[in-house]
């Protein structure tokens, strides 16, 4: 009997006006002739950010979600070249105090995953030291909160270059310019055009990385179509995380747009899924990338409910029976 935890990703469709993604671009930034302002701007930008980011736990714990992806866009122009002088963990302390006492007071599993342009088996080493960059302010972000930054941040491959098995090597040699403390942040994902799950796996057990799952990445990109011949191995890559494991659940859009996020959840093939995993692990974190975020979450659970095969532990996590 598999307890399953739902989770969701960023932006809240209930809590008004909470965007945690504000951004200033840096034409903006050097259009204010002063750069202390211009900097100071950044500031509040990024202290609102976090400000709405802890509106949206406070709304999910009252919800009885305990599982949150934070978004990656915290910190405008934080790596950003003309502005490797500023200090932006300063100003942020005591917001990034804040939220991570509530998380660990309320047991919430919070994690990131940067943009697609955190590449760590780039050609090019411009593209490879702003990608451990971009890491290592997620890694500031949770030291600062105060949260283990162990397997709090997943991330794709990256490039396939025309050449997955050098695209592969590839990786494997950056990963040694990799600081240890980050590498051990990282959990690798299968995608849905370049890395499929057998390609994703050899990486996790070659450098001992957890492997988030993503069903719907696999149904529309594979090597071999039987996910569950990989399971074992799948379960494996998590046997020294403090965390659960963690998946991905996404449904296509359409039978045209296969690879594109659908706004909800299709129950059936996500309870295809859970019946195969079922008592195979204790738990399993499942972080919804639906297009409607936590309204997603609602519709899911309300039909879960409905369900004979279910066991109803909080407002988003259920046992299967």
């Amino acid at each position: 009997m598999t307890i399953i935890r739902l989770g969701y990703v960023a932006m809240s469709n209930y809590v008004q006006n909470a965007s945690p993604s504000q951004t200033m671009t840096f034409k903006q930034f050097d259009m204010i002739a002063d750069r202390e302002a211009a900097i100071r701007k950044l500031e509040r930008i990024s202290i609102n950010n976090l400000h709405n980011t802890l509106r949206i736990l406070r709304h999910n714990v009252a919800s009885d979600v305990y599982f949150y992806r934070m978004t990656s866009r915290l910190i405008p122009l934080a790596n950003h070249e003309e502005l490797q002088d500023w200090n932006y963990m300063k100003p942020l302390k005591e917001k990034l105090k804040e939220i991570g006492d509530y998380v660990k007071e309320h047991q919430i599993r919070v994690d990131f995953h940067p943009d697609h342009f955190v590449l760590l088996n780039s050609t090019k080493k411009e593209v490879l030291k702003n990608s451990v960059m971009t890491l290592k302010m997620h890694y500031l972000l949770l030291k600062g909160m105060g949260i283990n930054p162990e397997h709090r941040c997943v991330m794709h491959v990256g490039g396939k270059y025309k050449e997955t098995e050098r695209s592969l090597e590839r990786f494997i040699d950056n990963w040694m310019v990799v600081p240890s403390a980050i590498q051990k942040m990282i959990m690798l994902e299968n995608d849905d055009t370049s890395f499929t799950l057998d390609d994703t796996l050899f990486l996790c057990e070659k450098l001992s990385v957890p492997l988030v799952f993503d069903y719907h990445h696999h149904i529309v990109h594979h090597q071999n179509e039987n996910w569950e011949e990989n399971w074992e191995r799948i379960v494996k890559t998590w046997a020294h995380s403090p965390l659960p494991i963690k998946m991905h659940i996404s449904s296509p859009k359409s039978t045209d747009k296969i690879r594109h996020h659908a706004d909800y959840i299709d129950l059936e093939m996500f309870f295809r899924f859970l019946k195969e995993i079922n008592g195979t692990v204790p738990q399993i974190d499942c972080m919804i990338e639906a297009k409607q975020k936590d309204a997603a979450l609602v519709k899911l659970i309300k039909q879960v409910q409905e369900r004979d095969d279910i066991q109803m532990i909080n407002g988003s996590s259920f046992r299967l029976l």
